[in-house]
């Protein structure tokens, strides 16, 4: 088999050659002595326009990681668009390459806008899924609200990449990249490191400064890449912004195995309607847990304490079917089955190169799993249970439909990450008892997974991270972020802990959009406040754009979430009080 080892499990060359790399970038940019200070314009000296980026070059020396050097394909001068908080100046569009070192490995494709009026600060943002796009560096960050500039309209020199490969038609979902180890392990974590030395070089060249204040901000997979680049690149980052992480890709591919093999039984899937049955039920149920009928369920644990689909009714009628069997209006005895293998979880008898052995279930009861309609129902169709079961063969994904996100992921990583085998029946694979297939399974949790635990370094250098995640997430649980958490926690303290970390649970939230809830946070601000000003996250407030928008809850710290009062109107925070039971 080909080596499979990340750069952190080079032989003795490989890693020297890596520590020469890294010496000779901390060289490079070295030579540009002027520092911007965040926030502020910057009107420096010696700064390059738009038009004397094109085509540059930047040798494999300025990259921190090997690569075969970077180029810029394309630079261009954008207009001043848009009003009010939509608002963003005229900015350089960069487009680049950065070589891989192995010629049958596709190149990472990067973009980075740098505005007129600079900030001094620069964001880079993650992706999703399988990346193979370049997120919009002009977008917002994940949740980020409407009412407020994105990064670039605030003047932040912004960047991504597709983490070093180009999806076909599945899209996000196109994991057929993972056959070649150069461009694993470039989505496993190393294009990260390589696409910010190859900005942060630009950046220096167009302004003639390096920025103040380096941010990471990203949600799924992007969230995952935001603990990454904090924990492994500590040196680079000031700040990292992580919603909804995938943190340990590893065990939730395992965990999504388990569930598509749960959904692929005989009547076992079910319809958007019969989902949407489950939903109402659960929340009839378990709305009043948090002493509020206010179509959101914010005692989570309660509700998956107390919530049974074999024994709940909806205006009175019981949610399952008589006799356990099929109907269109009614859950069948399969299906039931089903949801609890998802709401339970994996149980492993090996242990991955993390310590896990296990992966949390998701909260099933009140999450909304996909009923149909368009705009956000759409996208929460698609991240949901889609609307193809799952089979063998997996049905591919096109115009006319697709299976569960999940399922796809699943089959993607079991041909091309594990087995490596094109051709391979996923249904073969059982990741609770992988036989021949489990030091493979356990290397790769070393090379995708954010394992590290001790974040001394990013501490050390003042370092702060956000991190939220709604408890109706279909495609990461919210548990396993709070086992992120917990095993922080044992590893630094808690006290320790809480000076550069906080998390926060966001009720009714979903995966990206939730009906129920859907988020928006200026967690920037917030970041650049403690980061830059030292000024803590005190009694913040996340604002609904969906379930009943301008309503606003309070952000609690994990384990708290938000309590009614008994008095007060249910649309305002000030109503609610964060409480720990």
């Amino acid at each position: 088999m080909p080596d499979q080892h990340s750069h952190r499990q080079l032989p003795r060359p490989g890693r020297l050659a890596a520590i020469a790399l890294g010496l000779s970038f901390l060289s490079a940019l070295a030579g540009c002595t002027t520092t911007a200070a965040p926030g502020q314009p910057y009107a420096g000296t010696n700064q390059k326009t738009c038009a004397d980026l094109n085509a540059m070059s930047i040798p494999a020396t300025a990259i921190g990681l090997p690569t075969g050097g970077a180029r810029v394909t394309r630079a261009e001068t954008v207009a001043a668009a848009g009003d009010g908080a939509k608002a963003i100046g005229a900015y350089c569009k960069v487009l680049g390459e950065i070589a891989p070192v192995d010629p049958a490995a596709p190149a990472i494709r990067f973009q980075l806008d740098l505005p007129a009026q600079w900030n001094g600060r620069a964001l880079m943002l993650g992706g999703g899924g399988y990346n193979g796009t370049i997120p919009d560096p002009a977008a917002n960050v994940p949740a980020g609200p409407a009412d407020r500039p994105t990064p670039l309209g605030r003047g932040y020199a912004t960047f991504s990449s597709d983490s070093g490969h180009q999806a076909n038609a599945t899209t996000s979902r196109d994991g057929s990249f993972g056959l070649n180890d150069e461009a694993l392990r470039n989505f496993s974590g190393d294009a990260i490191k390589k696409t910010h030395d190859a900005a942060l070089h630009l950046i220096a060249a167009r302004y003639g400064a390096k920025p103040g204040k380096t941010y990471f901000a990203g949600g799924s997979t992007g969230g995952r890449e935001a603990l990454l680049a904090a924990g492994n690149w500590p040196g680079d980052f000031d700040g990292a912004i992580a919603l909804y992480p995938a943190w340990n890709a590893v065990a939730l591919n395992l965990q999504f195995g388990r569930i598509t093999q749960a959904l692929a039984r005989p009547g076992a899937y079910p319809s958007p309607a019969q989902r949407k049955l489950l939903y109402d039920a659960a929340m009839a149920a378990c709305d009043g847990l948090d002493g509020a009928a206010d179509g959101v369920i914010s005692n989570i644990d309660a509700c998956n304490a107390t919530f049974d689909p074999a024994t709940a009714k909806l205006n009175g009628v019981p949610l399952r079917c008589p006799d356990g069997g099929s109907g269109g209006n009614c859950l069948s005895d399969a299906q039931i089955a089903a949801f609890k293998v998802i709401s339970t979880p994996l149980q492993l008898d090996y242990t991955l190169a993390s310590g896990e052995t296990t992966y949390p279930g998701f909260n099933t009861w009140g999450t909304n799993w996909g009923t149909g309609g368009a705009g956000m129902q759409a996208t929460i169709l698609t991240l949901g249970l889609g609307t193809l079961q799952p089979a063998s063969p997996m049905p591919a994904v096109n115009a006319n439909g697709s299976p569960p996100y999940h399922s796809t992921f699943w089959d993607q990583w079991v041909r091309y990450f594990v087995t490596r085998d094109a051709g391979y029946d996923w249904a073969k694979l059982d990741g609770q008892h992988p036989g021949p297939w489990q030091n493979r399974i356990v290397q790769l949790n070393g090379l995708q997974d954010a394992n590290r635990t001790d974040l001394s370094a990013f501490q050390a250098r003042g370092g702060k991270i956000l991190i939220a995640h709604g408890t109706a997430d279909a495609l990461v649980s919210t548990q396993a972020t709070r086992q992120y958490i917990e095993r922080l926690r044992a590893a630094m303290g808690r006290e320790r802990l809480d000076g550069f970390v906080r998390y926060y649970e966001i009720p009714g939230y979903g995966h990206v959009f939730g009906t129920a809830f859907n988020a928006a946070w200026d967690s920037l601000t917030l970041l650049e406040n403690w980061v830059e000003r030292g000024i803590a996250p005190a009694h913040p407030v996340v604002t609904d754009t969906a379930g009943v928008p301008g309503r606003t809850r309070p952000l609690c710290a994990y384990p708290g979430w938000p309590q009614y009062q008994g008095s007060g109107s249910l649309d305002e925070a000030s109503s609610f009080r964060c409480v720990l039971q």
